[in-house]
């Protein structure tokens, strides 16, 4: 890219706006202090960011396309793929594996320690907040080879979530 070139910003990617999509995450790590209503409110969260990139791709999938022919087609494809991506990558993945992570170290402490239950449960939301970083780009790579072997395929795009 030339220096002079200014980037185009998305809104999605490029900003604190991503953080949404890890709401659930910390809504997941959490679990064990907070009433379970917060926690379905990071997933309402984490998916309104999810289905706001869809759109937004669409949106530009569509200018880039103008009026050529297979325009639709490209737009529901961009649709989505940006919304399976992220609905596995941001939300239920990345979910599901804090939930478990948590689970497995509040059974853990319990079995094996004899702290108080309020410290076990502050140690749970620790280990899954501090494990969140480290499964991102296995979860994103893993998404990606998945929908490159499946779903990609059907609508034979060059195009992926970016």
């Amino acid at each position: 890219m030339d220096p002079t070139e200014e980037k185009t910003v998305d809104i999605y990617r490029d900003t604190w706006v991503r953080f949404l999509g890890y709401a659930n995450e910390v809504g997941e790590a959490f679990r064990a202090l907070v009433p379970v209503s917060f926690v379905w409110g990071s997933y309402a969260v984490a998916t309104a960011y999810v289905t706001a990139d869809a759109v937004d791709k669409g949106k530009k999938a569509a200018e880039a396309h103008g009026d050529n022919p297979g325009r639709t087609t490209r737009v529901a494809a961009a649709v989505v793929d940006t919304f399976v991506w992220q609905a596995l990558a941001s939300v239920i993945i990345p979910g599901f594996t804090i939930n478990r992570v948590c689970a497995g170290s509040l059974y853990l402490l319990g079995r094996t320690t004899k702290l108080p239950l309020s410290v076990r449960k502050w140690t749970t939301t620790a280990i899954g907040l501090s494990t969140i970083p480290f499964i991102i780009t296995p979860i994103d790579r893993s998404v990606d080879f998945l929908l490159d072997s499946s779903l990609r395929k059907v609508y034979n795009e060059g195009e992926k979530h970016e």
